[in-house]
């Protein structure tokens, strides 16, 4: 397991404990391991498949984002970032956050960064000068958006799956259902898939016309 894995479960271990006083030995694990990375930034993502995709384009554009002292770190929901921000807050880490999160779960992460210290967000722009960037609904929106729904099912082709889909479009609850709705739905019908087609559509993407979100976080980071 490297030292960024073992940062990110250690961070996520100390994040799930009672209380807003992180346990001792899982502070100092995560201390040590930050200072191993020289880590500046933790990069909060609302869950595993927003983390693939962000790492996926890291990737792509020839980066290593442990290399550069940033830890991509799954939050399992947005109403946990208040939690996770104390922890990187100057009695924590002390290091900068950034991240990404969904048009709807805005006020989680603007509450968030006001009661930890990092700053008033009234609007969209003051949100992304502090390195977090909204999704129009979700990524797999802007996923799909980038692509187009041709382009998503070439990729589902490409993954041996567009028979399955196929037939999941045939399904009574899908039949009168937009396409994007469809391609959304099925991505999140069986465990892992969600997180498998953020890594593969993001690996399809035009990298001179990204989605918005995701080039502001990797332009930010």
């Amino acid at each position: 397991m490297d030292t960024a894995t073992r940062f990110r479960q250690t961070v996520i271990s100390w994040a799930a404990g009672d209380g807003d006083t992180p346990a001792p030995a899982e502070a100092g694990a995560a201390r040590e391991l930050a200072a191993d990375l020289s880590l500046r930034t933790v990069v909060l993502v609302e869950g595993v498949s927003d983390r693939a995709a962000v790492e996926a384009l890291a990737e792509r554009q020839g980066r290593t984002l442990s290399a550069e002292g940033a830890v991509v770190v799954p939050l399992g929901g947005a109403t946990s970032i208040t939690r996770y921000l104390r922890l990187l807050g100057p009695d924590g880490l002390d290091v900068r956050p950034a991240g990404l999160c969904d048009a709807a779960e805005q006020r989680f992460f603007r509450q968030g960064l006001e009661r930890t210290g990092f700053g008033t967000t009234p609007a969209t722009d003051d949100l992304e000068a502090l390195g977090f960037f909204t999704c129009h609904a979700d990524l797999e929106d802007e996923l799909i958006r980038a692509l187009g729904t041709d382009g998503v099912q070439q990729v589902i082709d490409d993954q041996g799956e567009l028979r399955t889909f196929r037939l999941f479009q045939r399904q009574p609850a899908q039949r009168e259902r937009a396409v994007e709705a469809q391609l959304r739905r099925f991505m999140g019908t069986i465990g892992g898939r969600k997180e498998h087609y953020a890594r593969a559509l993001t690996q399809a993407l035009d990298l001179a016309h990204l989605p918005g979100p995701l080039d502001g976080l990797l332009s930010h980071i």
